[in-house]
């Protein structure tokens, strides 16, 4: 086989210069589908994934300045390399979801939820009802607002700047490094700030019956806040969900300043 390959590349140089690159760019395709929101989630059949990536590589080769191959450098080291930087580009958006997943698992804790699990596909984990119904109005509202064409806007500037044979990963140049430190690190503040109506209002709740319970003792109060926490969650959900639609639109828009 490698004798054949070896005569066909004699032949047929262009071929086996594009067919070289191909090979790089179906490494970093493979990376960036495996971690990009959206295009990682277990729903979306493996065949399709792998369709999608042949199917970008040869839309996305020729239009590259290919090179031919660097021999001095083992193919497999390069493959790693450029299945790493396509990995990088998704897992960072990744990232962004799961900063509002973690404010509906507050929501969900916060109403008194916890117990309601469902098993999570994409993460192969149990997540909770909230954070599962906050994550996938997220996934909607990034789709409706060009999130894709961001992702592969990226992905198709880090063709200039990692070309496919590099050995070095320049990642300040692929990322904005200072403003991605400055949003994984408010993780916690972006969950409060997309779960904060619902937490104070149970508050508010929880000192009413807090009250009860000291001037009514006979109450069952510990009863009560089982009954109403989740409804009075639900109606506050149901009213703050438009500005809840604006927070995760602006958190987006912020988010396109990374790449």
């Amino acid at each position: 086989m490698d004798e054949l390959l070896r005569q066909i590349s004699i032949m047929f140089p262009e071929f086996a210069k594009y067919f070289a690159a191909g090979f790089m760019v179906f490494a970093r395709l493979l990376g960036f589908i495996r971690f990009a929101p959206i295009l990682n989630r277990k729903e979306i059949n493996t065949f399709v994934k792998l369709s999608l990536a042949l199917l970008l590589t040869f839309i996305i080769t020729p239009l590259l300045n290919v090179k031919p191959p660097v021999e001095s450098i083992s193919p497999i080291l390069l493959w790693l390399l450029n299945f790493a930087v396509g990995a990088i580009i998704g897992y960072i958006a990744q990232l962004i979801i799961l900063a509002i997943e973690a404010g509906g698992d507050m929501i969900n804790t916060q109403m008194g939820l916890s117990s309601a699990m469902v098993m999570d596909p994409t993460t192969n984990s149990q997540t909770s009802i909230l954070s599962r119904m906050i994550t996938l109005l997220a996934i909607c509202i990034f789709i409706n607002m060009g999130g894709l064409y961001w992702l592969f806007n990226a992905l198709l500037r880090s063709f200039e700047i990692f070309p496919l044979y590099a050995v070095s990963i320049p990642l300040d140049k692929i990322i904005n490094i200072d403003y991605l430190i400055k949003t994984t690190s408010n993780v916690l503040y972006i969950g409060l700030q997309i779960a904060s109506p619902v937490l104070l209002a149970t508050l508010g709740q929880d000192i009413i019956l807090g009250v009860i319970s000291k001037t009514a003792p006979q109450v069952n109060v510990f009863q009560l806040s089982f009954l109403f926490k989740p409804v009075f969650g639900a109606a506050i959900l149901i009213w703050i969900l438009p500005m809840l639609i604006n927070v995760i639109s602006e958190f987006f828009l912020s988010y396109s300043k990374i790449y």
